[in-house]
């Protein structure tokens, strides 16, 4: 193990329990993400050239040596940021938490690193602690705090991984750079920070497990109450489990996880990124995500005078009105029925026997009914921001049908509230389960997703179809109830220009099957896979895994399984 020198002073204890420990972020349902470094600075051009990929990746896809890079350092100088007002506009947004960049990929640190001189107060001429700051205004305005942590990449580092192009670096081992930089990093950010809510680790690479081990080892005795996600490394799956940009088309499985996504295009700040996200998609996408019982992680991105972009601060403080009256339907809420209705979003609280359904409505037209798919008995219906307003109901075994009346109260979303009599009764199924005949159909837009790096598998609506599936560490799986075991035929829909090697494992069955290649990625080919067993009835998880050498890129549509003999 490598060896950890603890601060002085800092009390260690027991960690509190997970389910403990995560009530409060559960409640929060939406917090700030902050991409902020001196690639703020070139804002995504480099040499009078514009840059691919997000600003924060400059230095990689512009291949910048880092004596070059460094040079940003010399103009990062925000002398107009202020804790206060950034905070105080995220508590406006009715965001619960932030998370910031305390050190990307570039390994420029935004603190006064003990064991990094290349950061904001010895590099720049700011001069200025800007985590202190920030972690000192949220306790003082009530918001939790939590640092991201980019601890396998590091450019900057002759061990840090992902540097192949400046030629003068003189690389060492890995275990020198999380011993020399990371753990005393993470160490000083865990101690000298006040209480840090959550640890959040990114882009975990081939690093030892030893190494792995002492940085995930730190967190939890350092700070007992803290909260990871699941991107420390293979083995790790943290306290909750991460999604990037896209939303998940149906409630995850896992019981705890958050989207991460931009309020426009790049994560860091780039002057070509103009077009940002409107009022509307993220109210919606604030009531998707606490739909499905998620959190919502929005990016914001400071410019290098520390400010953010107008339109940044006006979508937020749009999000903000709208939270103001309507965060009762958020804040403390779960999951709604898995399978979500076409004219809004469903959110659901339940104490002492008895539920109330939050109808957050995206589609309202006056004099028109929308159908509710629970079996209850509803003890009253009225509007969450004028509950003299009253709706009509009426039940059947179709579920619970609302009257709307009158004009839409809100352009984004309009909350109903849904007093139940009992606890909340969904009448369609959310399991996968085999049907009469034998066969087992596992959905593309029901497949769940997990990948630890940027680049993964995700459900494209366009085709159908699971697509941009370019990680060969992306796994594709679906939960499944079989009631007669046998031999399953495998069959499914694939697209794809190239052969293509993926395992299938239920229980403890496990086959490789070969894609042939269809020639281009919208023409779809039906293709038989072979078989696979499954001994006996019961609840399984079907696991899709690319087979690392022997992998491109597939569309895959519905897979299906076959009873073809006991």
């Amino acid at each position: 193990m490598l060896n950890i020198t603890f601060a002085q002073n800092k009390p260690i204890t027991k960690q509190i329990p997970k389910e403990q420990r995560m009530e409060w972020w559960q409640d929060a349902r939406f917090g700030m993400f902050v991409h902020w470094g001196i690639y703020s600075v070139p804002a995504g051009q480099y040499k009078g050239k514009e840059i691919s990929n997000s600003a924060e990746w400059i230095m990689n896809k512009g291949q910048i040596p880092l004596g070059e890079y460094e040079k940003f350092s010399d103009e990062f100088n925000p002398t107009n940021f202020d804790a206060k007002s950034f905070v105080a506009l995220a508590k406006e947004a009715g965001m619960k938490y932030i998370v910031i960049t305390s050190k990307h990929h570039d390994g420029f640190s935004m603190f006064k690193s003990k064991s990094n001189p290349f950061n904001i107060v010895n590099a720049t001429p700011f001069k200025r602690d800007v985590l202190k700051e920030l972690s000192e205004e949220c306790q003082k305005q009530g918001l939790r705090f939590g640092f991201y942590y980019s601890q396998a990449q590091d450019w900057s580092h002759p061990g840090g991984l992902g540097n192949n192009w400046d030629k003068k670096m003189q690389h060492v081992s890995n275990d020198v750079y999380v011993k020399e930089k990371a753990l005393p990093e993470v160490n000083q950010l865990l101690t000298e920070y006040g209480p840090i809510s959550i640890f959040w680790w990114d882009t975990p690479r081939q690093m030892t497990k030893e190494v792995v081990d002492s940085l995930h080892r730190i967190t939890s005795i350092l700070q007992p109450g803290i909260i990871t996600n699941d991107r420390l490394g293979e083995g790790y799956p943290g306290d909750y489990k991460t999604f990037e940009r896209g939303i998940p088309k149906v409630k995850p499985d896992d019981k705890y996880w958050e989207i991460c996504q931009p309020i426009s295009a790049s994560w860091g700040f780039k002057k070509s990124d103009t077009v940002f996200q409107t009022p509307s998609a993220l109210i919606r996408n604030l009531v998707d995500i606490a739909g499905k019982g998620g959190n919502y992680l929005l990016n914001v991105s400071p410019r290098a005078d520390g400010t953010l972009s107008p339109v940044a601060i006006s979508r937020l403080k749009e999000v903000g009105k709208w939270m103001d009256v309507n965060h009762e339907a958020i804040y403390g809420t779960q999951a709604g029925p898995r399978v979500q209705p076409n004219w809004g979003r469903i959110t659901l609280k339940t104490e002492n026997g008895k539920s109330i359904a939050y109808l957050h409505v995206f589609d309202w037209k006056n004099n028109t009914e929308i159908l509710v798919q629970l079996k209850n008995r509803v003890k009253s219906c009225y509007l969450l921001t004028d509950p003299k307003r009253i709706f009509e109901t009426k039940s059947d075994d179709k579920g619970i049908t609302v009257k709307l009346t009158g004009k839409a109260p809100n352009e984004y979303a309009s909350v109903i509230v849904l007093n139940l009599n009992e606890s909340s009764n969904a009448i369609q199924s959310d399991q996968l389960i085999q049907n009469a005949d034998g066969i087992l159909v596992l959905p593309a837009e029901r497949a769940q997703f997990q990948n630890l790096n940027e680049q993964g598998a995700e459900y494209q609506e366009n085709k159908k179809a699971i697509g941009k599936w370019t990680s060969e560490s992306a796994e594709v799986n679906w939960t499944v109830t079989v009631h007669t075991g046998g031999n399953f035929k495998i069959s499914a829909e694939t697209a794809s220009l190239k052969d293509a090697k993926v395992s299938i494992s239920i229980g403890e069955e496990s086959q490789v099957l070969s894609m042939s290649p269809s020639g281009d990625y919208n023409k779809f080919i039906g293709q038989e896979f072979g078989s696979i067993k499954i001994s006996k009835a019961g609840v399984y998880k079907v696991i899709l895994k690319p087979v690392a050498g022997n992998w491109n890129p597939v569309n895959l549509k519905d897979l299906k399984l076959e009873l073809t003999k006991k």
